[in-house]
């Protein structure tokens, strides 16, 4: 029996209680997008204790758009009850979307310890990295907190790094708003890419400024993109296919990221 497959088996019979904190309205139930009943399911979690990004419904309808032509079944939903070891395990991974602060309490914090260290996938978007504060396993989860932004929108040259550029491409323009970070996740994760410093002159992390990246330290897949702030951004083709390549590197679909 492989490990998820004992989590799976545990869960069934000692699923622990959880309670959303009051901090943003929850739903009742997650809101589901079609697919067959074989196919990975992702939770798309956009709980948020601080600042609200406009870009939450959009990047949500993509998911969902992405995931239907990936044969992936993706659930949005912002109530934090959801996550207790029974309903986690109906899931392969689970999406924060651009979450904002502190969005679980302890009882839900370690259901998602468990959970990721069964195998279970994370992909983190945008504010993702503005989560957590309290919270060190999620800080690696995450792989690096936001430290801060320039001030409106920049212009950037993204570089890919090794094959992570979709079609082959080595690099993209792209105007978003570009976090900086508190450490470098470099030592602890692969870098898919990272921000030329020559085209942010308001960027603070030096001559090495990674914005998406992935690991599997925590035990499944974890997956994260910096970028996601815009809602126009999530029309382009490019950033389009950065989130499929999350969405595929933490259900299993793609062995690496």
């Amino acid at each position: 029996m492989t490990p998820r497959h004992v989590f799976l088996a545990a869960a069934c019979t000692a699923a622990l209680a959880a309670c959303a904190t009051p901090t943003t309205p929850s739903a009742p139930a997650p809101s589901a997008s079609k697919a067959g009943p074989d196919a990975p399911r992702v939770l798309v979690f956009s709980r948020t204790a601080g600042f609200r990004h406009d870009s939450i419904p959009v990047a949500i309808e993509t998911l969902k758009m992405l995931g239907a032509q990936a044969g992936i079944a993706v659930d949005a939903s912002e109530d934090a009850a959801l996550f207790d070891d029974a309903t986690l395990a109906t899931y392969t991974a689970v999406v924060f979307n651009s979450t904002t602060r502190e969005v679980l309490d302890a009882s839900q914090q370690a259901a998602f310890e468990r959970y990721m260290e069964a195998g279970g996938g994370f992909m983190g978007v945008h504010a993702a990295a503005d989560s957590g504060y309290t919270w060190p396993w999620y800080g690696d989860l995450v792989g690096a907190w936001f430290a801060r932004h320039p001030e409106g929108l920049q212009s950037v040259r993204v570089v890919f790094e090794g094959d992570a550029g979709p079609d082959g491409a080595r690099e993209w323009q792209v105007t978003d708003e570009i976090y900086d970070y508190r450490r470098n996740p470099r030592p602890r994760v692969r870098v898919t890419a990272s921000i030329d410093p020559a085209s942010h002159p308001d960027g603070r992390m030096g001559d090495d400024h990674p914005i998406a990246w992935c690991h599997r330290n925590a035990g499944g897949p974890a997956w994260y993109t910096g970028l996601g702030h815009d809602p126009a951004l999530y029309a382009d083709p490019v950033f389009r296919a950065q989130l499929l390549r999350g969405l595929e590197f933490t259900t299993g679909r793609r062995a690496e990221c």
